[in-house]
C-alpha cells in the first residue's frame, strides 16, 4: 500500500478548462477539441518554429459560428487565432499563450460564380486547387497558385496575401480579392470592400489582406476569376550557372517582355526534382529557367521565339519547348513538388522568403551561397525569379547539435543581404514570428507604431492571433497576457 506522502505527493489532473463548456454550448462536443494531442497537433504549422501552445481548437460551420466563438472567447478573456489547413512558413498559425484556436476548414463551399462578373463566393476553408479545379471546365481560374495550392486554403491566401509562379504576370492575392465578410476580434460582422469598381470609403479591404490574422477572420470572400489563356507556351531553359539564368531574368523583363511566370532552380534542386517527377530536366545544367508566356496564338510564338534569343544570349546551353500539355504539367509538377524533394537531400530545411530588386539577383544569390558555407550548410535554390521573390533552403538535420544555431544565424545574414540589396523581409509567406523581430531592420520606429495603431483599431483588446508580426515594443504581445515567446522559437 502506497504510503500517505506517496498518495499526496501523486499529480492532480488539471481543472477543466472553463472556456471549454461554453464552446461545447455553440459548436457541439464534437466539433470543440481539449485533448492534449489534438492541441500539440494545432501548436504547429509548416514552419521550423516550436513553442506554441493551443487552448481549446474549434471547427464552426458558419459566420455565425465563428461570432459565437469569437464572442465566447472575449467573455472569457481569451485571445483567439485563426487557422487553415497549417500550410504557413513564417511560424503565422502557431498559437501563443492557449488562445482559442478556430479553424476554418469546414468551411470550405464555393457558394457562388458569376460569370458574368467574373466573380466567385467562396469560404475561407476552400482548397486554392479545389477552387480552379472547379472553374476549369467553365473556361476560368483562380490566378494566385502557391507551391502549396494543393493544401494551402484561400482563407490562408488572403491572411499572407500568398504569391506563386503565375503571380509575376496576374498578381498575388490580393489583386483578386474584391470584398470579405470579417468577424472582427469582438465579434462584430463587417464587409470589407465591395463588387464595384471604386468602393466606397478607405479601403480598409487592402489593410485586411497580408494581416495574418492579427484583424479579424474572414468567413466569407469574393474572389476575381480568370479567363483561361488561349494559348500557353511552358519553355526550359538550362544555363551552366545561376547567375546566368537570373540575368536572363532581367533581361526578358527589360526587352518588354512579361512572362507569365519565370521560375529558377539550382543544380542541386533541379536533381532531386528529376529523381521524384522524372519530367526530363538537364541533371548537368548550373540552374534551369521555367519560362511561361500566355495569350493569343501569335503573340505567345512572338514571345517565346524572342525569350529563347534573348536566354542564348546569356548563355542558355539548352532550350525545350513543351509539346503537350502532359509535358508542360511535368515540368510544372517538378516545380511545384521542389520543396517536398529536398527530403532526397536532407531530413529538414528551413526556407527563407526575401524580395530583392531583379537586377540584384545575381549578386545576392552568390552571397547566399557564401553565407550557407560559412555556416557549414548545404542551401539550394529554388525561386520566383520574375519578381525577385528568393526562396533559398538551407538543409540541415535538427539531430546534430549547433545544427539550428547555425541555421537561425545564416538565416538572419540572408535577410540582413536582402535589406541591404534595397529587398523586403518577405514576399508571400507573411511575417509571422519568423520575422517578428527583423521587423525594425526594414522600418523605423515611427512606422512600426503606426502599423500597430492600426492593428489597435480592428483590435483594442489585443485578442487576434497576439505575439505576431510586429515586435515587442510595437506589439500587443506586450499587453496581452502572454507567456513570453522567445525570440525565434527554434525548435
Amino acid at each position: 500500500m502506497a504510503s500517505r506522502a506517496t498518495r499526496r505527493a501523486r499529480p492532480q489532473p488539471a481543472a477543466p478548462d472553463p472556456i471549454v463548456a461554453a464552446l461545447v454550448g455553440v459548436l457541439g462536443r464534437d466539433r470543440v477539441r481539449d485533448d492534449a494531442a489534438e492541441r500539440s497537433l494545432l501548436a504547429h504549422d509548416a514552419s521550423v518554429f516550436s513553442g506554441g501552445a493551443a487552448g481549446p481548437v474549434c471547427f464552426p460551420t458558419s459566420t455565425e459560428e465563428v461570432q459565437a466563438v469569437v464572442r465566447t472567447a472575449v467573455a472569457h478573456g481569451r485571445a483567439v487565432v485563426p487557422r487553415g489547413a497549417g500550410t504557413g512558413l513564417a511560424g503565422g498559425a502557431i498559437p501563443l499563450g492557449r488562445p482559442v484556436v478556430v479553424v476554418t476548414t469546414k468551411m470550405n463551399r464555393i457558394l457562388d460564380v458569376d460569370l458574368d462578373d467574373r466573380v466567385a463566393w467562396v469560404e475561407p476553408g476552400v482548397v486554392n486547387l479545389d477552387l480552379t479545379t472547379y472553374l476549369r471546365p467553365l473556361g476560368y481560374h483562380f490566378a494566385p497558385d502557391p507551391s502549396s495550392q494543393q493544401a494551402c486554403t484561400i482563407g490562408g491566401n488572403v491572411a499572407n496575401n500568398s504569391g506563386g509562379p503565375h503571380c509575376l504576370a496576374y498578381g498575388v492575392t490580393g489583386q483578386h480579392v474584391l470584398a470579405l465578410d470579417v468577424v472582427l476580434p469582438d465579434g462584430e460582422l463587417v464587409r470589407l470592400g465591395g463588387l464595384d469598381a471604386e468602393p466606397p470609403a478607405y479601403d480598409l479591404r487592402g489593410a485586411f489582406i497580408g494581416g495574418e490574422g492579427t484583424l479579424g477572420i474572414a468567413t466569407l470572400i469574393a474572389v476575381r476569376i480568370t479567363k483561361n489563356p488561349l494559348r500557353v507556351r511552358t519553355l526550359l531553359l538550362a544555363f551552366d550557372t545561376i547567375e546566368d539564368a537570373a540575368t536572363t531574368v532581367g533581361s526578358v523583363i527589360a526587352a518588354g517582355i512579361v512572362p507569365a511566370a519565370m521560375e529558377v532552380m539550382d543544380r542541386r534542386i533541379t536533381a532531386a526534382v528529376e529523381s521524384f517527377v522524372h519530367a526530363g530536366y538537364p541533371l548537368d545544367a548550373g540552374a534551369v529557367l521555367l519560362v511561361e508566356v500566355d495569350g493569343p496564338e501569335e503573340g505567345t510564338a512572338v514571345d517565346a521565339e524572342r525569350v529563347v534569343e534573348i536566354g542564348r544570349a546569356n548563355g542558355a546551353t539548352t532550350v525545350r519547348v513543351a509539346a503537350t500539355e502532359e509535358e508542360r504539367a511535368l515540368l510544372w509538377k517538378g516545380r511545384k513538388t521542389a520543396f517536398g524533394a529536398v527530403a532526397k537531400i536532407a531530413p529538414s530545411y528551413y526556407l527563407q522568403d526575401t524580395v530583392v530588386p531583379r537586377s540584384a539577383l545575381p549578386g545576392v544569390l552568390q552571397s547566399v551561397y557564401e553565407i550557407a558555407e560559412r555556416h557549414d550548410l548545404m542551401v539550394v535554390n529554388v525561386f520566383h525569379a520574375g519578381d525577385g521573390n528568393l526562396h533559398p533552403l538551407l538543409l540541415f538535420d535538427s539531430r546534430e547539435h549547433g545544427a539550428i544555431e547555425r541555421v537561425h544565424a545564416a538565416g538572419r545574414e540572408i535577410v540582413e543581404v536582402s535589406l541591404a540589396a534595397g529587398g523586403v523581409l518577405s514576399g508571400e509567406h507573411g511575417i509571422g514570428v519568423e520575422k517578428r523581430d527583423y521587423m525594425p531592420l526594414q522600418f523605423s520606429d515611427v512606422d512600426l507604431d503606426h502599423q500597430n495603431r492600426l492593428r489597435r483599431a480592428f483590435d483594442p483588446a489585443c485578442r487576434a492571433n497576439p505575439g505576431k508580426v510586429l515586435p515587442s515594443g510595437h506589439s500587443c504581445a506586450d499587453i496581452q497576457a502572454l507567456e513570453r515567446v522567445p525570440a525565434g522559437l527554434w525548435g
